[in-house]
């Protein structure tokens, strides 16, 4: 077996992702690797998606999904139409099933270029996020950062999109508070036993929305699919949008925008853009990798 196994830089709305083809291998990208990815400002990522030979029958591939602290994620829905770009761009297809550890997600490239992605049907159970308190209603549960009085962040929504998320309310742009500094807080509380994703969301209007995201296990992210989803879906059920919306990522590069569809089935559609940025080839266990010489060739050519 080879020491070293292809893989691409690509992002999603600016989100880094790293997409590893694992297919035909039996060993796994392993967390040494992934921080050792991390730390190089040229490899640096949110989401390592690791292409797999299927395991259940219909599906296209198993996806193992890491963050750069080396820990698993259950879903990166950036990440998915990641790979569903670079499967399309390989195979001609348009259409794909994936299985995660968080189920099965169906994809589909449009003719357009643009990605939706199946994220499958949101959790709001406290116990089923999870959550380390009971809380009947988690559309709104007790939690706020500063001053009693006068909190800064305040009852956020929580839910699962596969992983948790926990999203708060704001009345200005998102990137204008000090995600940085709340974000490792919130997300290690105690309240949340696998920690969350923590998202700040500002409505604009009954069909669009602001956010920007501190994500779990990766940090201070430029966007996240799951937690747009999140998003939309918590705006859509306390009734602040309607069920589709449009989200622009603040912290995207030109403030890009994803379609949240929290549809009639309880599923919730997310569509948006992928970008392929260079390609190369990387060890899964020691994370040293090379970068295609003809896509530096590329690069340099006037």
């Amino acid at each position: 077996m080879s020491d070293r196994v292809e893989f691409a830089r690509m992002n999603g709305l600016g989100n880094k992702i790293l997409v590893v083809d694992m297919r035909g291998r039996t060993d796994r990208v392993t967390p040494a690797a992934a921080i050792a990815l991390a730390a190089d400002p040229a490899t640096a990522f949110d989401q390592i998606m690791a292409i797999h030979d299927p395991k259940l029958d219909g599906t296209d591939a198993y996806i193992d999904i890491l963050n750069c602290d080396g820990s698993k994620a259950q879903a990166c829905g950036n990440g998915t139409r990641c790979v569903v770009q670079a499967l399309a761009s390989e195979t001609g297809r348009k259409s794909f099933t994936f299985q995660t550890i968080a189920g099965i997600l169906n994809a589909v490239e449009h003719a357009d270029g643009t990605i939706s992605v199946d994220m499958g049907k949101p959790v709001f159970a406290w116990d089923k996020i999870p959550l380390s308190e009971e809380f009947h209603d988690t559309s709104r549960i007790e939690l706020q950062i500063g001053p009693i009085d006068a909190p800064i962040l305040h009852s956020p929504s929580a839910m699962s999109m596969g992983n948790p998320h926990a999203v708060f309310w704001v009345d200005r742009d998102p990137m204008t508070y000090d995600l940085e500094r709340f974000g490792p807080l919130l997300e290690n509380h105690p309240i949340f036993p696998e920690k969350a994703n923590i998202t700040l969301a500002q409505v604009i209007s009954k069909t669009s929305m602001v956010t920007r995201t501190w994500e779990r296990g990766a940090g201070l992210t430029l966007a996240c699919g799951s937690a747009a989803c999140a998003a939309g879906v918590s705006a859509a059920r306390t009734g602040r949008t309607e069920r589709e919306v449009t989200i622009t990522v603040a912290s995207s590069p030109n403030r890009g925008t994803l379609t949240i569809d929290w549809r009639p089935d309880d599923k919730v559609v997310m569509t948006g853009p992928a970008e392929w940025e260079w390609s190369g080839t990387v060890d899964p266990t020691t994370g040293g990798w090379q970068r295609d010489v003809s896509a530096d060739a590329e690069a340099a050519t006037p």
